[in-house]
């Protein structure tokens, strides 16, 4: 598709076209769904974008309207509302630059946001379309009985997928017990599982980057950073607080006792980083391998037909090997999960 594009677009001029405003349009959250540009008479773009709700506190009050009050153009570094927008609402503006950029802003100042953002969009409808998968699974087990034939097709898929995160990640990875814990790993792996696979998608309802956002995989690290402490035995706060080394790296230095409190928020923090990083750079570099067709557009034709065709070659390579990352990424996250709640219910072989 990308190669289609080139050709048909010989006289294409790189001026103007900034790949970095293309690969971070697409990585970050935004107030709207933005989906393309469109090229009017006069020679500039004017967006086509999905408006979504914005609910913000300003010094008025409370307010709820669409992000199409906002003017499409920044001006000033902003993106002040339109001259029709509600007299209440003046003095807000998204702000495209500066330290505050991509937040509303009222007189300069950061105000209250509960936005439905592009990212909290697109993982509602990622868990809306995840819902009706699952669901419609168990219907399937809700008509029928243990002795009829395993199911197949989609519902033949889901379970051996099921299946296969059960008996070979979270069973060895916690080990005597695991079965109170199924319910939640499953639905870390399906909702992260879901939600890389819909940012592969360069379209509504998909595009979105859920799990290349900070905050979304904070809170699933939070998650299994807290079931891991309850769930920890008294030989899991034994060995942090008065671990079987060497008397003195304990005492009157406690310092092993210090890295083993440590390394409690250590695991957390590789979840998060783990995942908000590999999906984050694995949408970045399969954004950026098409914008080398526009990029050489301006050059000669053997140099723009030539390196079109490599980066629409690395583009689908980037795009496969990202199908494949979807999948290890939400196994891992999974994974070492299930490690940790094992080892925090791991008791000694004597006991």
């Amino acid at each position: 598709m990308a190669f289609l594009l080139a050709a048909l677009m010989p006289t294409t001029k790189a001026e103007g076209f900034s790949a970095k405003e293309v690969v971070l349009e697409h990585i970050k959250d935004s107030h709207d769904w933005h989906v393309t540009d469109i090229k009017k008479a006069d020679g500039t773009l004017e967006p086509i974008a999905i408006p979504l709700p914005v609910i913000v506190k300003s010094s008025t009050g409370w307010h709820a309207f669409m992000s199409s009050q906002f003017e499409h153009h920044a001006h000033d570094g902003v993106r002040p509302l339109k001259a029709d927008a509600p007299a209440e609402l003046q003095g807000l503006a998204i702000a495209t630059e500066g330290e505050h950029v991509g937040k509303i802003l009222e007189n300069g100042e950061p105000v209250t946001d509960l936005s439905i953002t592009k990212t909290v969009a697109v993982m509602f409808i990622n868990v809306i379309l995840l819902l009706c998968c699952i669901l419609f699974s168990a219907r399937w087990y809700k008509n029928h009985k243990p002795s009829d034939n395993a199911p197949g097709g989609f519902v033949g898929a889901v379970e051996m997928l099921v299946m296969y995160v059960v008996e070979d990640i979270i069973k060895p990875g916690i080990g005597k017990g695991y079965e109170k814990y199924v319910p939640y790993l499953l639905t870390c792996f399906f909702f992260i599982f879901t939600c890389n696979v819909m940012g592969l998608i360069p379209f509504p309802p998909g595009s979105g980057n859920v799990t290349g956002n900070i905050a979304v995989t904070f809170f699933l690290a939070f998650c299994t950073f807290v079931i891991v402490q309850f769930s920890g035995k008294k030989h899991y706060w034994k060995e942090i607080f008065w671990p079987e080394v060497p008397f003195l790296l304990k005492c009157p230095v406690p310092l092993m006792p210090v890295i083993e409190f440590v390394g409690i928020f250590t695991k957390p923090f590789a979840l998060m980083i783990r995942l908000f990083a590999n999906m984050m750079a694995g949408h970045a570099i399969a954004v950026a391998m098409p914008c080398i067709i526009f990029l050489v557009a301006s050059m000669s034709a053997g140099v723009f037909y030539s390196m079109s065709a490599v980066s629409v070659i690395m583009a689908i390579f980037m795009m496969c090997l990202e199908c494949l990352v979807c999948f290890i990424q939400a196994m891992v996250f999974t994974l070492l999960s299930s490690v940790f709640i094992g080892m925090a219910r791991a008791v000694p072989e004597h006991e």
